[in-house]
């Protein structure tokens, strides 16, 4: 099996005046979870539909699962689209017949009951889709997305709009494909749901990519120092602290950045000295942190062609 399910290289998309992607080269391991973030209009959704064979480039390579040819309907790639659409007077298990049907899946009963019970919808065959909620009506169009069992998917936006509940059934069926050998391709918004599920996270913004990376290689390249403290006061917090280069508030908390060269038991000891310390800890920077400090317009032109 090819060691890459998607590469792309020097891949680039104008719609008119609109540079929507400049030149990018993407590899997208096989088995992994790949993620795309980044802002609305960043580029992320006109990448996903270049992988799907939906626009056609205008300059560079496009090779998916091995053919670097091929149309936009292919059997081994699912697709859930941004703009949700399910036949609405259609039954739930008919309308995956359906979807598993052109998807060349002749017998697809079992798939069908298979992830209806995993995400909790076993008892939903006869429901219509108009009589569905938002939530569920989302899981069943994810189910039409995987129930052909394909080697590739790509989710568009797949968490927007449900509650935390239905938000961690999704996100362990995106493991379970994962698990079972699915390359998985999907792009958010919520940078904590990248964090918990992303082998690999690829950062656009402007249409550029900000950086590719592991989530380990990108917390140790681009994030900062950080302590998590609380004091017993925070009116009393230290307006300026020697080694803190900002104090972010979280609420309860505050998140000290560090510079390289920071002491930690000296910045203790400024602490105790305003008033009782009640939290201090280590802590790795958040993706959304990492995100808005290498997204500002002076750090796209040393993170670019990372």
């Amino acid at each position: 099996m090819n060691s890459l399910a998607v590469e792309l290289y020097g891949v680039s998309k104008r719609f008119g005046s609109h540079q929507a992607v400049f030149p990018m080269d993407l590899s997208v391991p096989t088995g992994s979870i790949y993620g795309f973030i980044g802002p609305n209009g960043s580029g992320k959704t006109t990448t996903m539909r270049m992988i799907l064979r939906i626009y056609k480039p205008d300059t560079g390579s496009v090779t998916v699962l091995g053919n670097d040819h091929g149309e936009c309907a292919d059997d081994r790639v699912g697709y859930l689209p941004e703009e949700r659409g399910l036949y609405r007077r259609m039954t739930v298990k008919r309308v995956l017949r359906y979807f598993a049907r052109i998807k060349g899946m002749q017998r697809p009963d079992a798939s069908i009951e298979r992830w209806l019970k995993e995400l909790g919808a076993n008892d939903w065959h006869k429901k219509r889709i108009d009589q569905l909620s938002k939530g569920m009506a989302q899981k069943i169009q994810f189910i039409s997305a995987v129930v052909a069992n394909p080697q590739l998917v790509i989710l568009d936006e797949p968490f927007t709009g449900l509650d935390p509940v239905n938000m961690e059934v999704l996100r362990d069926a995106v493991l379970r494909l994962r698990d079972a050998g699915t390359t998985v391709i999907f792009s958010t918004h919520d940078m904590g749901m990248a964090e918990q599920l992303c082998d690999r996270v690829c950062m656009i913004f402007q249409g550029k990519k900000v950086v590719d990376d592991s989530m380990e290689h990108i917390a140790v390249q681009y994030g900062e120092p950080r302590l998590r403290v609380r004091l017993s006061n925070r009116d009393r917090f230290p307006p300026s602290i020697p080694g803190v280069l900002d104090q972010i508030d979280r609420g309860r908390h505050k998140e000290l950045v560090l510079s390289k060269d920071a002491n930690r038991p000296e910045i203790l000891q400024w602490l105790m000295s305003a008033g009782d310390v009640e939290h201090f800890e280590m802590v790795k920077p958040s993706l959304h942190d990492i995100f808005v400090s290498i997204a500002k317009p002076s750090a796209i032109e040393t993170t670019e062609g990372v």
